[in-house]
């Protein structure tokens, strides 16, 4: 299959269209932690958002299911930890 130039440009405006509209999909510039920090964020909202989840969590946890919500809502403050410190150039 012979790719043309027009048709590699449209992929990648589809994918920065895709990009900019879901921030969880990343960029070019996105470190390893911005990353880690959108799929523990994107778990935690699932967790919450699907009942039968959240009661799962709350039966293996020995919790009620508010403060199982509660403690996820919590959890998505900052998921990975501190962010690491960057060097400035």
């Amino acid at each position: 299959m012979d790719l043309k130039a027009s048709d590699r440009f449209n992929i990648n405006s589809q994918l920065e269209h895709l990009q900019a509209k879901y921030v969880g999909t990343g960029h070019a510039d996105l470190s390893r932690f911005e990353w880690a920090v959108n799929i523990q964020r994107d778990s935690y909202a699932s967790y919450i958002g699907h009942y039968p989840i959240l009661a799962y969590f709350a039966v293996a946890e020995n919790e009620s299911i508010g403060r199982e919500r509660y403690n996820f809502m919590q959890k998505m403050l900052l998921p990975c930890g501190l962010p690491p410190e960057r060097d400035e150039d």
